[in-house]
């Protein structure tokens, strides 16, 4: 076990299978030293826990946590090209979409889930840029969804 699946485990965390493609894509690639993983759903052993419009079905709180699920999706998804998450020298850059309700704005505060565990387990290599976007609908209805850009040393 390295360093950062250990900082999982330390975090109570697992590391999850790769949540299987939706329809005609990979969910990571790598191109020279970074890996872009495709947009990661909060799905747990196949399914999403919570469906719905942030700001009306989904509170913002669980919209938070949902995020959180969404990287260590993401964080599977880069090792499974990476083969070894020490392998990362920095996250660079993490897009998140939030599927709100026509007045919810807080979407910023839904993807510091997603942020503030990748600064957990990765610590300053976790510091990224990062957008935050409202959206009408995600795929299956999910209350948000994250991708990341890594590079790897």
């Amino acid at each position: 076990m390295g360093a950062v699946e250990a900082k999982l485990a330390e975090l109570g965390l697992t590391l999850p299978d790769v949540v299987p493609p939706l329809a005609a894509y990979q969910p990571a690639v790598q191109s020279g030293p970074y890996v872009y993983t495709a947009g990661q759903l909060p799905m747990v052993e196949g399914k999403l826990p919570l469906t719905g419009k942030v700001g009306a079905e989904v509170t913002p709180e669980e919209a938070k946590e949902l995020a959180r699920t969404c990287a260590l999706n993401a964080l599977a998804a880069v090792k499974s090209v990476a083969g070894d998450l020490d392998r990362i020298a920095r996250v660079v850059k993490v897009v998140g979409f939030v599927a709100s309700a026509s007045d919810f704005t807080g979407q910023p505060a839904v993807l510091n889930g997603a942020s503030e565990l990748l600064g957990e387990v990765l610590g300053d290599k976790g510091v990224h840029a990062r957008s935050a976007v409202g959206v009408a609908v995600l795929p299956l209805d999910a209350p948000v969804e994250v991708e990341i850009q890594v590079e790897l040393a």
